[in-house]
């Protein structure tokens, strides 16, 4: 039995005046799930997550968010929370103060809603009386997202989630949203950060000039990647090298290493899975083997020049 979908897309289309933001977008995000969002400037993320969040309404297409389908007016869809573009925060009140004023403007009981809790979710609990204004640009994400967080939401829809963050917050917030997926709750994420996106990400769009180039999970893109260039480094360098140049599939690029004990090979998976095996047998231990641009950022920049080629 097919997982149920938090959001399934078809046709979505969205203009601003002769722009086209939008072009036939279909998309199915199963429930529980940290889906994540890519595409270059311009590509149409925001205004899909607007969409998400009731910010705007398609011109055309169909669209249902949890179940239900979303009528043309502009309102929140019960059980999506978020932000796009940032969090909207009200700089002169504490942290504390401003999810209260965000819970006041729900209707709800700022002394029941949990606000100490989401503050302790976000790693914000030693500056819940600072004022906003004081705050770094990580900070004022991390409360945007407790400000998410504060109605529990079953969509979290975050735009940039880890902009700012050091690494420390990053590392917390990662643990935030894979609990919250872990629980159910299904997050989409857009972001440039590619190696965030492989972090969290089962599966990942890819938006290029308004229209969906990609659509699936990470191993899936991964699978169906040209050749990919790796860093590898050995025991033997020279041997290695040798060993790299009689092997099939593989391409040995010197030019590529800037690190004089660094290879750099280009191959399709296979090869390189056949490469490793004669290294091993050789007696030459493998110290290093990655990519030097990830299957993720190599795919989108793959597929985004190939529409751009098309357009």
């Amino acid at each position: 039995m097919d997982a149920p979908l938090a959001i399934r897309a078809r046709g979505i289309t969205k203009c601003f005046s002769d722009v086209v933001a939008l072009d036939g977008i279909e998309l199915d995000v199963t429930q529980g799930q940290i889906h994540g969002l890519v595409g270059p400037n311009g590509a149409g993320k925001t205004t899909l997550l607007g969409l998400l969040l009731g910010l705007a309404v398609a011109d055309s297409g169909r669209l249902e968010i949890l179940g239900t389908p979303i009528a043309r007016a502009l309102a929140a869809p019960d059980g999506v929370a978020g932000f796009v573009d940032g969090p909207g925060l009200y700089p002169s009140l504490t942290a504390r103060q401003n999810l209260a004023a965000l819970a006041a403007l729900r209707g709800q009981d700022a002394r029941t809603t949990g606000i100490d809790d989401v503050l302790d979710q976000v790693g914000l609990t030693d500056v819940t009386d600072d004022r906003a204004s004081g705050f770094s640009l990580g900070m004022r994400q991390r409360l945007g997202l407790a400000a998410a967080l504060l109605s529990k939401p079953r969509l979290l829809v975050l735009d940039e989630p880890s902009n700012g963050l050091d690494p420390a917050g990053k590392k917390h917030v990662h643990r935030v949203l894979t609990r919250l997926a872990a629980e159910g709750t299904t997050v989409v994420l857009s972001s440039h950060r590619m190696d965030d996106l492989e972090a969290l990400c089962s599966e990942v769009t890819i938006l290029a000039t308004g229209r969906v180039v990609f659509s699936g999970p990470l191993s899936k893109l991964a699978a169906e990647n040209r050749e990919l260039d790796y860093r590898l480094r050995t025991s033997d360098r020279q041997a290695a090298r040798q060993l790299a140049a009689d092997t099939a599939g593989i391409h040995v690029d010197d030019a590529g290493a800037r690190d004089a004990e660094v290879l750099v090979v280009r191959a399709l998976a296979p090869a390189l899975d056949e490469l490793v095996v004669r290294l091993v047998n050789a007696g030459i231990a493998v110290r290093e083997l990655a990519p030097v641009v990830s299957p993720l950022e190599a795919a989108f920049l793959a597929l985004t020049e190939q529409q751009e080629v098309i357009q």
